[in-house]
């Protein structure tokens, strides 16, 4: 995932871009509960990284520190995903699933 330009603005464009080692294509994952200790075995995906079930945020490395959210447009029938500040909304969190990121 790439912000778009590398521009560190409301609303950026998110696209998917080969990997050019810059910020803008660098992302944090922040887990939204509280940790509960160490995984148990079955928790945390060994190839992926993820634990299972949990849900998260993706926080650009850019200055500002937004987050990765979906938007969409209900008329046409169409997704995307900008970056846009913190907000608390289901738009921003994100659950690794062992399959797919769905959201």
């Amino acid at each position: 995932m790439d912000v778009q330009g590398g521009v560190d603005a409301e609303n950026r464009n998110i696209i998917v871009a080969a990997n050019n080692g810059k910020i803008n294509q660098q992302w944090d994952i922040i887990y939204v509960d509280e940790w509960k200790g160490p995984p148990k075995k079955g928790e945390m995906n060994p190839d992926f990284g993820f634990v299972v079930g949990r849900t998260f945020v993706l926080k650009t490395a850019l200055p500002s520190g937004r987050y990765l959210q979906l938007m969409w447009n209900t008329g046409i029938h169409t997704s995307e995903f900008s970056i846009k500040t913190p907000n608390g909304f289901w738009h921003q969190d994100h659950v690794f699933d062992q399959k797919t990121l769905t959201i």
